[in-house]
């Protein structure tokens, strides 16, 4: 696409033609995301690509940044995302994110290594989130088990999704997570049968 203009300049394009920020969201950054995500997950498309396809997504996102605070655009909810203890990998759940920003919500990440009260506290400072829980190794999938007990002990009505390599629907049904989601689109699925909090 050199020489062409990207995310970046047709958001710029769209904003400065008139359209409204949530139609810009909703019709060209959220459409086009759901497109990449349902690609990945039909194996059309590989990591590298979604990678791009966030980048480009977020650098669209900027652009419409401004409108989020002046609440021209509403987030659908908060969603609150991390790596268990004891697990550095980031790239899936920053992937994860960047879908789920582009699909309109607002993303709190927690980063990798987080212990359940760091994910317990968030819930205290969003009553209303969704949490979403990574583990890319086994070993850890005990942690995740751990925390889900305890988000649940202290907020039994929050929402949790979980997901990683070595996690599946049975293992999201054992230890009490609400939802197991096998890529990004997935996990923006399920975040949007909510509806718009």
């Amino acid at each position: 696409m050199k020489d062409q203009p990207g995310a970046d300049e047709l958001t710029l394009q769209a904003i400065s033609e008139g359209l409204s920020p949530q139609t810009i969201l909703a019709e060209g950054l959220v459409a086009a995301m759901h497109t990449v995500g349902e690609r990945f997950r039909d194996k059309q498309i590989f990591v590298p690509d979604m990678l791009m396809s966030a980048r480009a997504m977020m650098a669209g996102m900027e652009r419409l940044r401004p409108f989020y605070t002046s609440n021209e655009i509403t987030p659908r909810g908060t969603f609150v995302i991390g790596t268990v203890r004891g697990d550095l990998h980031d790239i899936g759940k920053r992937i994860v994110g960047m879908m789920i920003t582009g699909a309109g919500w607002r993303v709190i990440d927690l980063g990798t290594d987080v212990p359940g009260e760091r994910f317990v506290n968030a819930v205290h400072e969003h009553p209303d989130c969704v949490i979403g829980m990574s583990a890319l190794l086994a070993t850890t999938m005990q942690n995740m088990e751990m925390t889900v007990r305890d988000i649940k002990i202290a907020s039994p009505s929050t929402k949790i999704i979980v997901g990683g390599a070595p996690v599946s629907k049975e293992f999201a049904a054992r230890i009490g997570a609400d939802a197991y989601a096998p890529d990004p689109q997935g996990a923006v699925e399920f975040l949007n049968s909510f509806g718009t909090n």
